[in-house]
C-alpha cells in the first residue's frame, strides 16, 4: 500500500490493523484487519454506531491505546511507524503531526487552568523556546483562527465559563497549534446544537483549505458526515464493509448495512406524522401483545388514574418567567414570558439551542424549577398553590424521560426495581401486582421480561433508555416529558427509541412535551412545535408551519442549520445558511456570556 510516484505521500496509512483487548477471563477483539489511508487536504469520515470499532481505530493513530490491548498491523503516520516510537517519540508526534479533538471537551480541557494556559501549554510542549508571553501571544492568535470573538478576554476564562460550542472550539484551537498534518475529530459535535455544530464542521472546512490539514471525521451522524466528508468509510463489528465518496455512498450504498444505517436517519422532510424509520416492526407472539405496530385496545387503567378521553388541555403554561441568581450580582433570566398549551394526546416539540430555556420549562412542568411568574397548570390546577396530597396527585399524573438514562437509573437498583420504584413510592398495588406490571411495561417497550434481573450497567444504552421509559409509564401518565431522550444514541438505536415512542403513544394517549434540538426528530413525532430562543417563544405553531415554512428569522436560521443526510441537498442548504448569516441569532457567542447555557 505504497503511494505511486508523484502522488502526495499519505498522511495516515492503516494496514491489516487488529485489537483484541485482553482479560484474565476474556479476549475482545475489537478491530478486525482494518486498512484505512488519507491524503493530505482530504477529509475522511469514519462512521459506524458504538462497538463499531471506529473510535479504538483512531487512538491507536496516536499510540493511546491501553496495555491490556493487543495489537496486530501497521500504523503509519507522516511516514512514521506508530508502533515503533517509544514514549518521548510519541509525546513528539502528539499534537504536532497529529491531533485530536475528543467529543466532550469539559472533560477533555482542565479546570483548573485559564483557557490561554491551557492553549499556550500545547505550543510551549513542542516549543520550548518561546516565552511565556510569545506563547500567551500566539494562542490569541489561535483562538481567533479557530472563529472565537474576543479572544483576548477569553484568554483569561476558565472552561466552565465557556458555552458547549465554546469549548469545542477551543479544544480545536489546541489541536491545530502546532500545524498538525492530520486532524482527528471524534464526535466532536455531537452534543452540539444544529447551530453550532455547523459552524463547527464550517471552521474543520477551512482549516482543510487554508492550511492542507487532513481531516479524519469520527461520528454516527450521517447529516455530519452529508455535510463535510470528501469519503466515506463505514464500520461495523470491528470490520470495515464499506468504502466510498461522500456521494456515492449515499447515493448508491453497495452493503446491506450501509442501507440500514442510513434508512434509520431521520429526515426533515414533510411527511405523515407517525412515519416509522425501521421497516422491521416487532411481531407480537400473541394477539394483542405489546410491540405490535398496530395500536391495542386500551390499556386497563391504572387504580386511581383519571379518564384521559375528558376534554380540556393537560397542560397550560401561561406567561412563565424563570430567573436564577441574586438580584445584587444580577439575575438571569432563563424563561422569559413562554406561553403554550397541550392538549390531551398531542406531541409539542419545544426546540432551541442549549441556553434557550427548553430544560427550564421542562423542569418547571413536572415541579422541579419554581417559576419566577407565571403559571403552569395541569388538569386546569396550578401547579405552584398545590401542595400535600393534590401536588403528589397531580405528579402521578406526568413523567419525565431524561436524556442520560446512565445518570438517571439509579446503579444499585436491578431494573426491576427501577421500574417498579414509581409504584412503590406510590403504593400502588401488591409486590405481585406490581412485578406483573414489570413484565408488562418491559414488554410495552420491546425488552426481554429476563432483563429485569439485571443492573443498568449491564444493559446497551438502547435499552437504558427503553428501561427509563417504562419507568415513566409505571403510573400510566397523561402527560410526558421527554428531555433530549435520543440525543446520546446512535442513529439504529435512536430510530427504535422513536418508533417506540410514537407506537406508545398511539396506545396510551398521553399528552408529550418532546424537548430536542433536532428538529428532524421533531418533525417524526410533533403535531406542533414550538420554538426558544434566549428563554422567549419566538414562533409556534403546527409542525409544517413552523418546520418547513417558518417566519421568524431565527426559527429560519435554525431549520437551515439542521444537517440532512444527503450530500447534495447539504450543500445547498450549506449555501442558505450562509446567505442567511449575519445579524442576531445562532452563533458560536450564544450562550456564553459567563455561565454555559444557563438557561438550560
Amino acid at each position: 500500500m505504497t503511494s505511486a510516484p508523484g502522488a502526495p505521500r499519505r498522511v495516515l496509512g492503516i494496514e491489516a490493523l487488529s485489537v483484541t483487548f485482553r482479560s484474565p477471563r476474556a479476549e475482545q477483539v475489537a478491530v478486525r484487519d482494518v486498512t484505512i489511508e488519507v491524503y493530505p487536504g482530504e477529509i475522511v469520515a469514519i462512521v459506524g454506531e458504538s462497538g463499531s470499532g471506529k473510535s479504538v481505530t483512531a487512538l491507536s493513530t496516536l499510540g493511546l491505546l491501553p496495555p491490556h490491548a493487543a495489537q496486530q498491523g501497521r500504523v503509519e503516520v507522516d511516514g512514521l511507524d506508530v508502533r515503533s516510537l517509544g514514549p518521548e517519540r510519541l509525546r513528539a508526534l502528539r499534537g504536532a503531526r497529529v491531533a485530536m479533538v475528543f467529543q466532550e471537551p469539559m472533560t477533555a480541557l482542565n479546570p483548573a487552568f485559564s483557557i490561554g494556559w491551557q492553549v499556550a501549554e500545547a505550543l510551549r510542549v513542542h516549543d520550548r523556546r518561546l516565552s511565556k508571553r510569545e506563547a500567551m501571544r500566539r494562542a490569541g492568535e489561535l483562538l481567533v483562527l479557530a472563529g472565537i470573538r474576543d479572544a483576548g478576554r477569553r484568554l483569561g476564562q476558565f472552561p466552565h465559563e465557556l458555552s458547549g460550542g465554546l469549548r469545542q472550539r477551543v479544544m480545536i484551537a489546541i489541536a491545530i497549534a502546532c500545524d498538525p498534518k492530520l486532524l482527528i475529530a471524534d464526535e466532536a459535535t455531537t452534543a452540539l446544537d444544529v447551530t453550532v455544530q455547523a459552524e463547527i464542521l464550517d471552521l474543520l472546512r477551512s482549516i482543510r483549505d487554508r492550511m492542507g490539514t487532513a481531516v479524519l471525521v469520527i461520528t454516527h451522524n450521517m447529516g455530519v458526515v452529508a455535510d463535510i466528508a470528501d469519503r466515506v468509510i463505514v464500520m461495523k463489528d470491528g470490520r470495515v464493509v464499506e468504502q466510498a465518496s461522500v456521494d456515492d455512498l449515499f447515493e448508491r450504498p453497495q452493503e446491506p448495512y450501509t442501507k440500514r444505517l442510513l434508512a434509520a436517519v431521520p429526515r426533515l422532510q414533510p411527511h405523515p406524522r407517525g412515519t416509522r424509520l425501521l421497516e422491521e416492526v416487532a411481531v407480537p407472539t400473541r394477539p394483542g401483545a405489546a410491540g405490535s405496530a398496530t395500536p391495542t385496545a386500551p390499556r386497563a387503567p391504572v387504580p386511581g388514574a383519571p379518564d384521559l378521553r375528558r376534554s380540556g388541555d393537560v397542560l397550560s403554561v401561561e406567561h412563565l418567567t424563570v430567573e436564577f441568581g441574586a438580584r445584587a450580582t444580577g439575575r438571569l433570566r432563563a424563561v422569559d414570558d413562554v406561553s403554550f398549551s397541550i392538549s390531551p394526546g398531542e406531541v409539542l416539540g419545544l426546540v432551541g439551542e442549549s441556553g434557550s430555556g427548553k430544560s427550564t420549562v421542562g423542569k418547571c412542568i413536572v415541579g422541579l424549577v419554581k417559576p419566577t411568574s407565571g403559571r403552569v397548570r395541569l388538569w386546569g390546577e396550578d401547579l405552584s398553590a398545590a401542595s400535600g396530597r393534590s401536588l403528589k396527585r397531580l405528579r402521578r399524573r406526568c413523567s419525565v424521560v431524561f436524556q442520560d438514562p446512565g445518570s438517571s437509573l439509579d446503579p444499585r437498583m436491578t431494573v426491576a426495581e427501577c421500574v417498579a420504584e414509581p409504584l412503590v413510592v406510590n403504593r400502588s398495588g401488591s409486590r405481585r401486582s406490581r412485578d406483573a406490571r414489570v413484565v408488562s411495561l418491559l414488554e410495552s417497550v420491546r425488552l426481554d421480561a429476563d432483563l429485569r434481573y439485571r443492573y443498568p450497567h449491564e444493559l446497551s444504552g438502547g435499552q437504558r433508555q427503553r428501561v427509563s421509559i417504562a419507568r415513566a409509564l409505571a403510573l400510566g401518565p397523561e402527560l410526558l416529558v421527554a428531555d433530549e431522550p435520543t440525543s446520546a444514541l446512535d442513529v439504529s438505536v435512536q430510530a427504535t427509541v422513536l418508533d417506540l415512542l410514537l407506537d406508545l403513544q398511539a396506545k396510551f394517549g398521553f399528552g408529550c412535551l418532546f424537548i430536542t434540538h433536532d428538529l428532524a426528530v421533531v418533525s417524526l413525532l410533533a403535531d406542533r412545535v414550538a420554538v426558544m430562543h434566549s428563554g422567549r417563544l419566538v414562533e409556534l405553531g403546527t409542525r409544517d408551519e413552523v418546520l418547513f415554512n417558518p417566519k421568524d428569522p431565527y426559527t429560519q436560521r435554525l431549520v437551515a442549520a439542521a444537517p440532512v443526510p444527503d450530500p447534495v441537498e447539504q450543500r445547498e442548504r450549506r449555501q442558505k445558511r450562509l446567505a442567511l448569516a449575519g445579524g442576531p441569532g445562532p452563533g458560536a457567542e450564544a450562550g456564553s456570556t459567563g455561565q454555559a447555557g444557563g438557561g438550560e
